[in-house]
Parts: C-alpha cells; sequence; structure tokens
C-alpha cells in the first residue's frame, strides 16, 4: 500500500522535472538564437524527449518559453489574498506587487536569471508578445475574482473589482515596458513605485473651455 501511494508522487515529480526541462530548453535556445529560428522538435531533442512529449506539456513553442514567467500572476494573486481585508482595493492590489517583488524566494523578474531578456524579446516578437497577454490577462481575471470577494460584491454586477485590476495592472505593465526599454535590469521595484505613484496622483483640476489660466499675481 506504501508503494502504491508514492507511485502517483513520483509521477509527479518526473512530470514537473519534464516541463521544467523542456522550459528552460526553450528559453536558451530562444534567447541564444532567436524565436523564429527555433523549432518544436529542435527543443524536445534539447530537452532529450520526443515531439509528442512536448506537445503533453505545451501548446507552442512561445508556451515553453513563457512557463519561466507563468506562475508570477499566481504569486501576485496569492500575496493579494494576503493583504489586509481593511486596505483599500487599489492599496491591496499595489501592496500585493510590491511584497512580490520584495520576497526573493518568489525570484521576481528582476531577480531571475534572464528574464529580462525575455521580456525584452517579447517587445519585438509579436506571437510572443500574445501569448504573454494571455497569461496576464488569465492573471489578471483572478485578482478580479479575489478582489470581489474582499468587496463582497459579485463582479459581473459590480464594476470595481474590474476597474481596479485594470488600473493597478495597467500600472505594472507600465513599468514593465519602461524596464525592458531600459538599461538597469535591478530597477523594476523602483518603476514599480514610480508608476503606482503616477495612478495614485491627484490630477489637475480641468480648465472649462475658453477659461483663462488662473493667476496668482
Amino acid at each position: 500500500m506504501q508503494r502504491t501511494s508514492k507511485a502517483p508522487e513520483r509521477r509527479g515529480r518526473k512530470a514537473r522535472k519534464t516541463r521544467d526541462t523542456l522550459a528552460q530548453a526553450a528559453l536558451e535556445l530562444v534567447l541564444d538564437r532567436g524565436l523564429r529560428k527555433v523549432t518544436v522538435e529542435e527543443i524536445a531533442q534539447a530537452a532529450d524527449v520526443d515531439r509528442r512529449t512536448f506537445s503533453r506539456y505545451f501548446p507552442s513553442k512561445e508556451a515553453a518559453v513563457l512557463d519561466v514567467v507563468r506562475g508570477d500572476g499566481d504569486r501576485i494573486n496569492e500575496a493579494l489574498r494576503a493583504r489586509p481585508a481593511a486596505e483599500p482595493p487599489l492599496t491591496a492590489y499595489r501592496r500585493a506587487v510590491l511584497d512580490w517583488l520584495g520576497d526573493p524566494e518568489a525570484e521576481p523578474w528582476h531577480l531571475r536569471p534572464r528574464v529580462f531578456d525575455l521580456l525584452r524579446l517579447a517587445e519585438d516578437e509579436p506571437t510572443l508578445f500574445a501569448a504573454f497577454h494571455h497569461i496576464r490577462v488569465d492573471a489578471q481575471e483572478e485578482s478580479v475574482a479575489v478582489l470581489a470577494a474582499r468587496l463582497g460584491v459579485d463582479p459581473r454586477q459590480d464594476l470595481r473589482p474590474a476597474v481596479v485590476v485594470a488600473a493597478g495592472a495597467g500600472a505594472l505593465l507600465a513599468a514593465q515596458t519602461a524596464w525592458v526599454r531600459g538599461d538597469r535590469p535591478a530597477a523594476l521595484p523602483e518603476l514599480v513605485v514610480l508608476a503606482f505613484d503616477a495612478l495614485s496622483a491627484e490630477l489637475p483640476e480641468p480648465r472649462r473651455h475658453g477659461a483663462a489660466p488662473h493667476s496668482t499675481t
């Protein structure tokens, strides 16, 4: 009985190892040679498996390459669930992102080898960018569900959770874009703080049409 109970656990570890090996092979090959010059067969060969095995784990080479960042949305949402219930939703989302960035065990992007290069490549490769967008959308849908549960509302009827997530995720995306277009791989936390500060800043009162600028003199 003990031997039988351990068999699924061993199979799970083996499957996880195979998936990780494929993902790492895909990441290294694509970053070294470019997305369009790497085939699924080459990724499978580098991982010492066949093409059929690759297809059991990933629908495309883009999905395999991005597997290294797929869990980050889950980590942010886990941090969001752990935020105090009394925090306003946008504050909770902001602090969840910063909790993730400040947790070395979670390996946020700026601490993980080659993720900077990967996200920079995604800026130039449409299919890779589209696949990364789908990963973000999945994570954001879960964030909406988490905030709706915190507020005790139905997100299909109450727009607040979706609006907060759209704003917070937009701030994170703006920081990410500035990060990968810059030249400081360690600067992501600083840029995230700046992006959320910009989001939270009080906007100037709109000027009425035809009104002259207010003067203090």
